[in-house]
């Protein structure tokens, strides 16, 4: 006599007409039709998955009679965007599984051989990362068979590294592209796969959406798609680590302009990696720019995909990341704490406060992505103009986000170099660059206010090693003229103009609430293509109204913005007659919306504090009548 659950197996494995699975309603067993697509799916699936325990989770659920669940991740799929794919790691098409992993490479290999036919050679090797998660080895390891497999020569490290690794080797070795297995700064259960062109910027369109309809051709696995074996003796796989380590910090090295302060600096430096991948290599950055070692947070230091002493791996959240932090720099007297994502390629800053205030008061502050922005742009052009005094500034190019601060651009019209804005992204800021250097341009710069910056041009990404070692050695050398970090931060708001900021988000898991707020933002007070006019019963009007959904934008002669559009996504940004400048937009990783806002103030005015409670009072109305959150059911960051 067969058991339960495999008396349901054998049903549904051999009786493919009757469709039947067990339903439990009020404890009495009700037979119930299974919808024929998600009958087919579940066969596929078992068809297809070569992994025990992705193939038992579907089974289990099969079982258990959970077609709502099996429905979600059999008939939806990950789809492959700019940002390549990331996701909760699982069984189903639309979680992050070697069976994924499988058919994204097939599809990406693909595509890549239909783009070189008439250039074969121009195919000649892939570049392939990861961190340090759960299944990351394993997915690069699947990734790396299917291109050799294809004769595609692999570059794959053999260890855990830093994402800016990836865009620096297909630089170096002059790659068709590149692989990163990485969620970043995601919860501990995501993982991702991050895809980067031969310019060694991230993808963008149409690349994007041609993977993506060449993995829908290629689903099933191929011959040999899930046997790895060959990496251990194919001619076709090579580590790049060894060459790619020396080049990298050779690169770091010609940039280091004052290796003699930096090692006689009395700063002392701590440094976490949050349990990622940033550890050997922040540690040689800091040996190569001459400096002494960094304290490093011990409980932090190895890596760690549990990630155990933090809710949420993002340095981004500031002091909720960096409690531990905290503590080891007051242990060793240190003022200064680096620390990255567990990716390492984004970089936070915190500094001990002078006044002697209370410890996890305000002893510590946490450095804003746009106050970051506003130090280590002024830091590169003032290095930029040390190396190379005769460079003409209208050669000279800085770039930042839309949702960032536009202090660059303020600096700009004072120093000369232009200032370039782009969509949100990396992927924009890397192919920007990409396109000015062909032009024979100087970029210097660039900056996200997520914490993210890319310091000249030898990785076309945010790079959280090298911008930690700049934010260091602008450190040592503010050190030695009697000057913190908060120091030449007011001195630059003060000839430039304050720049006050403050960015956050709510969570919402349901996209059709979070489409419904911006419909309503487009149809304000009932009135079809109407924009919000004023805030506060008209307290604050607005001037300006981009949207970068449908393409609208008030303050272009034509009503059509400059930067492009994606209906896929939700993006407005509201410019007030004050200079407030607001941004609401969805993030495209995770369930949240976004706002970002800032102040821009002329340098003759000078009153912080009336700044502050202004933003303070605009953002509160930009929350309440905006976003209503309360009737949006939104919620707040914690």
């Amino acid at each position: 006599m067969l058991e339960y659950a495999e008396r349901i197996q054998y049903r549904i494995r051999y009786y493919p007409r009757e469709r039947l699975i067990e339903n439990w309603k009020n404890g009495k067993g009700n037979m119930q039709k299974v919808d024929s697509k998600l009958q087919e799916k579940i066969d596929e699936w078992l068809e297809w998955d070569k992994n025990e325990g992705t193939t038992q989770e579907i089974k289990s659920l099969c079982a258990s009679g959970n077609y709502e669940k099996l429905s979600d991740i059999l008939l939806n799929r990950l789809e492959f965007g700019t940002a390549g794919l990331r996701g909760r790691m699982g069984a189903g098409y639309a979680q992050m599984n070697d069976l994924v992993i499988i058919q994204t490479t097939q599809g990406f290999t693909s595509y890549l051989e239909e783009v070189t036919k008439q250039s074969p050679a121009a195919m000649n090797s892939v570049v392939i990362g990861y961190d340090s998660r759960h299944n990351s080895k394993r997915f690069a390891q699947l990734a790396a068979n299917i291109l050799i497999r294809r004769n595609v020569q692999v570059y794959l490290f053999s260890q855990i590294c830093p994402t800016p690794f990836v865009p620096f080797a297909i630089l170096h070795f002059k790659c068709a592209a590149g692989i990163m297995v990485t969620a970043s700064h995601n919860p501990k259960d995501d993982n991702g796969y991050k895809v980067y062109w031969s310019n060694g910027a991230q993808i963008i369109s149409p690349h994007d959406k041609n993977i993506q309809k060449h993995i829908l051709n290629n689903l099933c696995p191929w011959e040999n798609s899930w046997d790895t074996s060959i990496l251990q003796s194919s001619p076709l796989m090579k580590d790049p680590l060894r060459e790619v380590w020396d080049a990298y910090y050779s690169r770091i090295q010609d940039d280091i302009l004052f290796a003699n302060l930096n090692a006689n600096t009395s700063v002392k430096f701590t440094y976490t990696p949050l349990h990622g991948v940033g550890y050997p290599y922040m540690l040689q950055a800091f040996n190569t720019a001459n400096f002494k070692p960094f304290i490093v947070v011990e409980e932090q230091k190895e890596p760690d995909p549990e990630f155990p002493t933090v809710k949420f791996p993002n340095p981004e959240e500031g002091k909720s990341a960096l409690n531990l932090s905290f503590t080891t720099a007051e242990a060793h007297g240190s003022i200064i704490i680096i620390a990255n994502d567990p990716d390492a390629d984004r970089v936070a800053v915190a500094e001990k406060s002078s006044s002697g205030l209370i410890f996890r008061g305000d002893a510590w502050h946490v450095f804003t992505g746009n106050e970051l922005g506003a130090l280590l742009g002024w830091w590169s052009l003032f290095c930029f103009r040390k190396r190379f005094p005769e460079t003409d500034m209208k050669d000279v190019y800085m770039m930042a986000s839309t949702v960032s601060s536009k202090f660059l651009r303020s600096m700009a019209n004072v120093e000369g170099y232009n200032f370039v804005e782009t969509l949100t992204g990396f992927k924009w800021m890397g192919n920007k660059a990409d396109q000015l250097i062909a032009e024979g341009k100087h970029v210097i710069f660039a900056f996200e206010e997520a914490i993210g910056f890319m310091f000249g041009t030898a990785v076309l990404d945010k790079d959280g090693i090298s911008a930690g070692i700049r934010v260091a050695e602008m450190v040592a050398y503010l050190q030695s003229n009697q000057l913190t970090l908060a120091d030449k931060l007011n001195d630059l708001y003060t000839k430039y103009g304050h720049h006050i900021s403050k960015n956050s988000y709510f969570i919402c898991h349901k996209p059709e609430i979070m489409k419904k707020i911006f419909e309503r933002l487009r149809n304000f007070q009932d009135a079809p293509g109407t924009y919000p006019g004023s805030l506060l019963q008209g307290k604050y009007q607005v001037i300006g109204v981009r949207d970068l959904t449908t393409g609208y934008d008030s303050s272009q002669p034509d009503k059509k913005a400059l930067l492009p559009t994606s209906k896929s996504s939700q993006m407005l940004t509201f410019t007030f007659k004050n200079g407030l400048v607001a941004t609401l937009r969805t993030s495209g990783t995770e369930p949240k919306l976004k706002y970002y806002t800032e102040l821009c103030a002329s340098p003759t005015e000078q009153n912080i504090e009336v700044l502050k409670d202004t933003l303070e009072d605009m953002i509160k109305g930009i929350i309440e009548e905006f976003l209503q959150p309360e009737v949006n059911g939104l919620i707040p960051r914690q």
